[in-house]
């Protein structure tokens, strides 16, 4: 390269990136046209003249989140930094950055389901006021006894209608029952029924993603009990979504629980356009891997621990 052309190179480059000038202000200045700019730019990169570089200590989720979404083929994964962070803020930042996602898609929706637990609660805790009347919120799944009523399908059903001011049904059934014929009997009735069918045709769902044996919300609820634990550890259970336990084929394990359980299960997750999970904890990762790979989630929120537990496991 000519001392004349490094000179121009540099001097464009220099006007570009250090004084943020225009690519229609250089040429004027230079007597180039636009192209010639832009070419000359272009050229600057490649011949090292220029190296761009993002500085954020934030940069390393956004690296996480395409390696992500590449791996799973998703729409999209929101990685939220822990950095000086304790559990309680980072289950926090998950919600906010959740609910900003589903907040953007508002516009486009009409109908969302509402499953339960401690992140989705995070979820509709962060979501903002505002009117949306043309969204419809539907539960996905019974209630959880009388115990964390904050965490439950129903109450949150409700909270996230009051949020968007706007309508709601509500499943008016128990979570668990004792027996699988009882449970039969129930999802039955016209009213449990409709609305489950309601949960099966909504736009987009809003699930957790859990750990059937490693702090498990349902544990700490007393549905849970030691002889199911037992069991499904001896049934390969790896994970579970919306209170549906399933195995390291991604399929729902034969137990009871599952047999005994009212809400949507995995295969009519997979038949909803986009499912949005919030998922804290590394101990989740082997479910939430499989839960990926079955494509029963379309959009996940993680922390940057987890992703990054995450990405070495796929590795």
């Amino acid at each position: 390269m000519k001392l004349e052309e490094r000179r121009l190179l540099l001097k464009v480059a220099k006007l570009y990136y250090f004084e943020g000038w225009t690519q229609n202000e250089i040429s004027k200045k230079v007597a180039k046209s636009r192209p010639i700019i832009s070419k000359l730019l272009k050229q600057a990169k490649e011949k090292k003249i220029v190296e761009v570089y993002i500085k954020d200590e934030t940069l390393h989720t956004v690296e996480l989140e395409r390696i992500i979404e590449s791996k799973y083929g998703l729409n999209e994964a929101i990685v939220v930094s822990t950095s000086n962070s304790g559990p309680e803020m980072v289950l926090r930042n998950l919600g906010k950055a959740a609910a900003d996602y589903v907040n953007n898609k508002l516009d486009d929706i009409t109908t969302i389901g509402i499953s339960w637990g401690k992140s989705v609660h995070a979820l509709v805790e962060a979501f903002p006021f505002q009117e949306r009347k043309h969204v419809h919120l539907t539960p996905l799944i019974g209630g959880m006894g009388q115990k964390f009523v904050h965490y439950h399908s129903n109450h949150l059903t409700f909270q996230m209608a009051q949020k968007l001011n706007t309508s709601s049904s509500y499943l008016y059934a128990p979570a668990m029952v004792e027996s699988a014929e009882l449970r039969n009997h129930i999802i039955g009735t016209k009213d449990v029924h409709d609305v489950l069918q309601k949960g099966r045709e909504v736009d987009l769902a809003i699930v957790g993603v859990g750990n059937p044996t490693n702090n498990n919300t349902m544990v700490e609820m007393g549905y849970l009990t030691e002889e199911d634990r037992n069991y499904l550890v001896n049934s390969s259970a790896v994970g579970d979504i919306n209170s549906k336990f399933f195995d390291s084929n991604g399929d729902q394990v034969e137990h009871s629980l599952n047999d005994r359980t009212i809400g949507i299960d995995l295969l009519d997750l997979q038949r909803i356009p986009e499912v949005v999970a919030i998922v804290n904890g590394v101990h989740k990762i082997e479910g939430l891997h499989i839960a990926l790979q079955k494509k029963y989630l379309s959009t996940v929120v993680l922390d940057d621990i987890t992703a990054r537990a995450l990405t070495e496991l796929t590795n």
